[in-house]
């Protein structure tokens, strides 16, 4: 459903001088009106509690408004800023009215400037964490370059600014880099402690803004474990990191207005168990090579049984409500379980949640960073592997490393790395959403490697490099190589990527601002309108009306909300679509002629055919799949206006790509 109405605007892209030329025109909408439809995928609804923010006659009033929201969704008293985390929308309201900015700039002018200001941010935490890592600024300059090129692959802003994760990742981009510092054993305490406080001020504000950060964390979190449990990392420096996780985690809880997923979020689970296993086995990193890996084993097998535990007597005794979907969710997904739930199957069908295809791999092939990168890859995991058989076999890690040493895999900050960036490509080859939080890091450390004399005298200790002296090479080479890849990135991506940034282009759609236009300045403004979850959170932002559901996939509520005002589109009754709305109180319903007469090559994702599944409306033939029903199609029959449609509805609105139906009060029966 996103993917297809994101084909129909980009079909009606215009460039921003034809927009200007538009608004020109006496009888074109009103600017702002144009401005707020170009966000997509839903995302406006964020955007719509921030303009509510600055209406507000105070922020104390509009923060009250939006705890007891009950006209956003119908029927229903929601508490917005938990449920949406909307922390990003308060704080941002918040500097623009204290600072006055009302008088210097436009409202959607300044929350877009906020997002990449913080997506500046992003590349500078990147930038940084490179530098420290290879000792060298220019690393720093190739990963940002490397990001930019790539940032089809490495960032969500250019499709949608107001998404949680375009808030939430340049926070933990700082967090990363913090931790980076805080791991390295080349640092004063000043400056330990310095990265010990950013780490835990982004961490919980990561944790704060973001509903999906904890399972993020919960991943880092596991690096660290091994990094823990092989005994690579002071004990002291690890306990400092669980009292950030600890504290961030608490303080989230509250400020979240006592959220239970956060008690049954893994990393919690995580957290616990690897410190209770940490207490009763207080001499794991001590004894001979067998002895310490019987108790490495036992050691993982302790943490493992007692988080599961732990995890479910938290469920036990605070039920969370999407706690068994999630698992429901991951079997169908892996095919241990197959189903005919909607939900379930339309969440499968989103980008997000299926494999990469290879045109991935192809981009990043062609900017040169992933060859580079399986070659740092190696060598670094290659050392760390190394660096593991001797610490097991009990011999101390040196802290004052030389040049000459060639043990780049004995630097905890980049043991780290190699662990995170294994497990967040792991989870990048199963979901394709993951490689927004993947393929920066694979900027990042594949630049510092390329620019790492360590790396390259690694490579020629193996070698036993002797005809040339190894320390000048490698000083060559980590000079050298960046050098060619900068210079041939320059020629090949420098005019394209400033082409593209200067031919500034917004989106027009002339259907969708008729229809935005006719429901505010005919509807009700107490009416109810039902239709998919993406078109509603665009609804409720330019019109301020009440919707049956929001576009916000991680409440399991509003999403079998969607399902049922999505019936409009599967082969139902008039008489049961009618009393499906009016169970939700709906007064207008639209329907929309790319998701009714939807075509896509992606076989089992319309949203006819997932209606059809669930309904048990197919018929299984050689394979194939037929839809069958006694009753046609809803949303094309209703379209002929003939008895019993016309009993229950009456058409009010119509253009190319939307028609708006209202939903009777008194059901008229004509014949």
């Amino acid at each position: 459903m996103v993917e297809l109405r994101e084909r129909r605007l980009k079909r009606k892209k215009r460039r921003s001088s034809s927009r200007s030329h538009l608004s020109k025109d006496p009888g074109a909408p009103p600017v702002e009106l144009e401005r707020e439809i170009t966000f997509q995928g839903g995302s406006g609804i964020y955007y719509y509690y921030y303009k509510h923010m600055l209406t507000a006659t105070s922020f104390e009033r509009g923060f009250y408004e939006l705890t007891i929201d009950n006209r956003t969704v119908s029927g229903e008293t929601i508490n917005a800023v938990e449920q949406l985390s909307l922390y990003p929308e308060l704080i941002t309201a918040l500097i623009y009215r204290v600072t006055g900015s009302q008088d210097f700039i436009e409202p959607i002018y300044f929350y877009i400037g906020a997002v990449f200001g913080l997506q500046a941010v992003y590349v500078t935490a990147l930038f940084v964490s490179s530098w420290m890592m290879s000792g060298t600024w220019v690393a720093g300059m190739l990963a940002v370059a490397w990001y930019v090129i790539n940032r089809s692959d490495t960032t969500k802003v250019d499709y949608a600014i107001p998404l949680r994760e375009n808030w939430a990742l340049p926070y933990f981009s700082c967090q990363v880099a913090a931790l980076t510092g805080f791991l390295s054993n080349n640092i004063n305490s000043a400056t330990e402690m310095f990265c010990y406080l950013t780490m835990s001020a982004t961490t919980f504000t990561f944790l704060l803004i973001w509903e999906h950060s904890h399972y993020v964390l919960f991943i880092q979190g596991l690096a660290l474990f091994l990094l823990d449990s092989f005994d690579l990392v002071p004990p002291r420096k690890m306990a400092d990191i669980h009292k950030v996780y600890l504290s961030s985690m608490f303080l989230a809880y509250f400020f979240q207005f006592q959220n239970a997923t956060l008690l049954s979020s893994p990393l919690l689970s995580l957290l616990i168990s690897s410190v209770l296993a940490r207490y009763f086995q207080q001499n794991m990193k001590m004894g001979p090579l067998v002895a310490r890996l019987m108790k490495l084993f036992l050691h993982f097998y302790l943490v493992f049984t007692t988080g599961i535990t732990f995890s479910y007597v938290v469920k036990k005794l605070i039920p969370v409500s999407d706690s068994d979907f999630i698992l429901k969710f991951l079997e169908v997904k892996f095919g241990l379980n197959t189903t005919t739930d909607f939900v379930t199957n339309f969440l499968l069908c989103q980008e997000s949640f299926q494999t990469p295809g290879q045109d991935l791999f192809l981009r990043l092939t062609q900017a040169s960073v992933l060859p580079f990168y399986f070659l740092v890859l190696i060598v670094c995991l290659l050392s760390t592997l190394q660096t593991i058989y001797r610490r097991l076999r009990g011999q101390p890690m040196k802290t004052n490393l030389r040049l000459e040493d060639g043990r780049i895999g004995e630097q905890p900050e980049v043991i780290y790395h190699v662990f995170h960036t294994l497990l967040f490509g792991g989870l990048a080859m199963v979901f394709d959403g993951m490689k927004y939080l993947w393929t920066p890091y694979v900027c990042m450390f594949t630049a510092f490697g390329v620019c790492s004399p360590d790396l390259w005298m690694t490579v020629f200790k193996w070698l036993r490099l002797k005809s040339i002296h190894p320390v000048v090479l490698a000083l060559i080479l980590s000079t050298a190589v960046p050098t060619i890849i900068g210079f041939s990135l320059w020629r090949e991506y420098f005019p394209r990527v400033l082409a593209e940034l200067t031919e500034l282009q917004e989106f027009y759609d002339t259907d969708t601002v008729e229809l935005m236009n006719w429901i505010k300045t005919q509807a009700p403004m107490a009416a109810v309108f039902a239709g998919s979850p993406q078109l509603l959170g665009t609804v409720k932002l330019c019109s301020g009306s009440t919707v049956t559901s929001l576009p916000l996939y991680s409440d399991i509520n509003l999403l079998r909300r969607s399902e049922d005002t999505c019936q409009v589109y599967a082969r139902r009754s008039a008489e049961d679509i009618y009393k499906i709305l009016t169970a939700h109180k709906t007064n207008y319903v639209i329907i929309e002629e790319s998701i009714c007469n939807e075509f896509t090559h992606n076989m089992g994702c319309k949203i006819k055919d997932l209606l059809d599944i669930s309904n048990g409306h197919v018929v299984y033939d050689k394979g194939l799949i037929y839809s069958f029903s006694k009753h046609g199609r809803f949303c094309n029959e209703i379209k002929l206006n003939y008895s019993p449609y016309t009993n229950y509805f009456t058409r009010v609105f119509w253009n190319r790509s939307y028609h708006i139906y209202k939903v009777n009060s008194v059901i008229s029966f004509q014949y």
